[in-house]
């Protein structure tokens, strides 16, 4: 009796022990077997997939023009997957003369219908496949499915409307993000509505006046950025009056638009620009006076290197650099400036650019005295520059030792 209750404990604390490893076993087993399981399902799931895949791919041409018909592969789950994948891979690379007829199969097949339906009953990614999948459609039909996604109380579910219209390139597809930008904010983050505006706008960037009168605030300059992305010299006179806009945002469009455009009076227009209050709209006229091929740009180009701005100095280089010819002369007018930051910033750009020693060739060919004297300044600003750094890095050393 003493020696039963002595090893009564011990008895169950093993058998606790082996049910543990029993189970521990068993769940291993169930793993392996689910893992083999899934494996020979996919296996089977993808040797189905090539099959179908290739039949249909034999009988392509006959499922686009109707020869065979819908009702062959249109029950079929898989079949009706594969179908529609096709379709919308050969829709997106579709020049506009090959478009009719896959449109018209989605049509006639049901298909087409099949995702407006999803986009508007279904939720969650179900809703967002269908969005994405409609605008990769580039049907008419599918915008007022995606302009009603607009107004979901999911966000990921307007960005993926957003991005369906903006798919479908089409003009019609941008009205609804324009009217939903005057009556309210979208709460989109602005690349997505920024990006679908510019899809849907790039042929015809005139729509984005008519609201960017009526637009405030953010949107405002919303459309401002990406109607300086699309402008055309179509525009016209109305790119003089977004420069001399209130708002800052929209003048450095406004600038953006003119290097993009390059209508006849980019020029006066950017010259007065490049003396804006605000910096990164000096920046932006800079930039634009690089992209125009003109030798009067040369002047307000030297009046933006003075600038008291760093990255202004730098882009004005870098336009003065990228002229590629008459660069002594150039040379010779950054030093008349008397301005040193600006002489620093063109020589060091000259140096980047790899220009240099083109300038001294150019420089050796002309009147020594004049060229002589230019270059020693130039060289002797920048020395000077290079020992007081080397002083003072030395002190600061010195100082932490």
């Amino acid at each position: 009796m003493d020696v039963a209750s002595r090893f009564g404990p011990e008895l169950g604390i093993a058998r606790l022990l082996l049910e543990a490893i029993s189970f521990s076993l068993l769940g291993i087993l169930l793993l392996i077997g689910f893992i083999v399981l899934r494996r020979w399902y996919r296996g089977r799931y993808f040797r189905r997939l090539n099959e179908h895949t290739f039949q249909i791919r034999s009988q392509w041409e006959g499922v686009v023009n109707g020869r065979v018909p819908a009702r062959s592969w249109r029950l079929n789950r898989l079949d009706c997957e594969i179908v529609e994948s096709i379709l919308l891979d050969t829709i997106e690379v579709a020049t506009p003369e090959q478009l009719p007829p896959l449109l018209n199969c989605l049509r006639s097949s049901g298909l087409l219908d099949l995702r407006i339906h999803q986009a508007r009953t279904t939720l969650g990614w179900k809703r967002r496949a269908a969005l994405v999948a409609l605008g990769r459609t580039r049907a008419p039909e599918a915008i007022p499915a995606l302009a009603e996604a607009l107004e979901a109380p999911s966000e990921e579910t307007r960005i993926a409307a957003v991005r369906g219209l903006g798919r479908t390139g089409l003009l019609e597809a941008a009205t609804p993000i324009l009217d939903h930008l005057l009556e309210s904010p979208l709460h989109i983050p602005e690349h997505a509505v920024k990006n679908a505006l510019a899809s849907c706008c790039q042929n015809f960037p005139t729509i984005l006046l008519r609201y960017l009168s009526d637009a405030r605030g953010p949107n405002r300059e919303l459309l401002a950025r990406v109607l300086g992305e699309l402008a055309t010299a179509d525009l016209g006179e109305d790119l003089i009056v977004l420069a001399t806009d209130a708002a800052p945002e929209v003048r450095a469009s406004a600038a953006r638009a003119l290097g993009n455009a390059q209508p006849s009076f980019a020029l006066p227009v950017l010259s007065v620009l490049i003396r804006d209050k605000e910096w990164f709209v000096r920046l932006r006229a800079v930039v634009a006076l690089a992209s125009i091929d003109h030798s009067t740009r040369i002047r307000p180009l030297l009046h933006a290197l003075c600038d008291t701005n760093r990255y202004v100095r730098q882009r004005a280089a870098w336009a003065l650099t990228s002229v590629g010819t008459n660069l002594d002369h150039i040379l010779a007018q950054v030093v008349e400036t008397q301005d040193n930051y600006a002489l620093q910033a063109f020589i060091s750009e000259l140096e980047r650019s790899g220009a240099i020693a083109e300038v001294v060739d150019a420089l050796e060919q002309h009147c020594e005295d004049s060229a002589g004297r230019i270059l020693l300044q130039a060289l002797s600003a920048g020395q000077q520059n290079m020992e007081l750094a080397s002083k003072s890095s030395t002190a600061a050393i010195a100082g932490v030792t």
